[in-house]
């Protein structure tokens, strides 16, 4: 599979590409078959091919999870896992009588896509936030307890309402849910948890001119050299012993590397008193902005980085989310 056969989505495409040099978290809003599931699987297309280290800690934790057969060695793909929403808690963090790897720790160094979100159970969602925080869970068991890491990048996909055409205008589809069903669609998916997710995209349905185009958009691998060169950038200047990448910067690390000018800050501080975002959102407007001034070569970010990482927060707008 290959970036190159999405058919339009510049604005998709473009966040796909800022998540996945800066390590960010995504979550694509938008009607049905307007290819968020087709972006979200392409996304390990784009990223750096597994270093040794990567190599060794993705191939030990299948051979835990007794994936493995015998003679096949090293893993050398990103791993992809897409579990379906009827997972349990335990298979998606991790359980068994003896404690074995879930799909978090299975999805180290590659990609963890929950398609249809709001339809996991919360409770099981809800297990997401240690290891989006930390990088790692811990499963305990009567027999013992094991630590499993747990750094991946999350994509998730979902409607913008239960029957999925709430606000495209243009889509010759009514919405026909009304706001306090929205609301209760929308809140199956925690705030804290949204919290851990820095880039919100609402995704429109395709035209059928960009349909209809021989076009090809651009490649995976065009796209996988600026993120290469982007996270070589962060890697070079990130002193992180976690994770070189912006998104697991901790709050020192980050206001180290991410020194805005006075007219950025002014505007990033009238978005937060605007959009009302809490502290954590604050941090990721700004891990977001620091890719994005990767992904273009710059010292540091200015007002039209921090515009653009302020853009996709769309799920912090509840007022007009979905709409337009």
């Amino acid at each position: 599979i290959d970036l190159s056969e999405v058919k339009g989505q510049p604005a998709a495409r473009r966040a796909l590409e800022v998540a996945a040099a800066g390590g960010h978290n995504l979550i694509l809003i938008g009607p049905p078959g307007s290819g968020k599931t087709l972006l979200s699987r392409r996304i390990a297309t784009v990223l750096p091919p597994l270093n040794r280290a990567e190599a060794l800690e993705a191939t030990r934790i299948h051979s835990a999870a007794g994936l493995l057969t015998p003679g096949s060695g090293l893993i050398v793909d990103r791993p992809f896992r897409a579990p379906h929403h009827s997972i349990s808690a335990a298979g998606l963090i991790g359980g068994g009588a003896m404690p074995r790897p879930g799909e978090v720790s299975l999805a180290t160094g590659g990609v963890l896509f929950l398609d249809e979100l709001p339809e996991f159970p919360r409770a099981v969602l809800e297990t997401l936030r240690q290891p989006l925080e930390s990088g790692e869970v811990r499963v305990v068991r009567a027999s013992g307890s094991a630590l499993f890491p747990a750094r991946f990048l999350l994509a998730a996909a979902m409607n913008p309402c239960p029957c999925g055409w709430h606000g495209h205008r243009g889509s010759g589809r009514d919405c026909r849910c009304s706001r306090a069903q929205i609301e209760r669609y929308r809140s199956r998916i925690s705030g804290p948890l949204l919290d851990r997710i820095d880039i919100h995209v609402i995704v429109r349905s395709v035209s059928v001119a960009a349909l209809a185009s021989e076009k090809e958009g651009e490649s995976s691998a065009a796209v996988r050299a600026r993120i290469i060169a982007a996270r070589d950038r962060q890697s070079a200047r990130n002193r992180s012993p976690v994770s070189p990448w912006n998104a697991h910067l901790a709050p020192r690390e980050l206001r180290r590397v991410c020194r805005l000018p006075a007219s950025a800050r002014k505007q990033l501080d009238h978005a937060m008193e605007t959009l009302k975002l809490t502290a954590r959102a604050h941090d990721r407007i700004l891990k977001v902005a620091r890719t994005l001034a990767d992904l273009t070569g710059k010292a540091q970010p200015d007002e039209t980085e921090i515009a653009e990482a302020v853009s996709y927060r769309a799920l912090d707008r509840p007022v007009s989310w979905g709409e337009g």
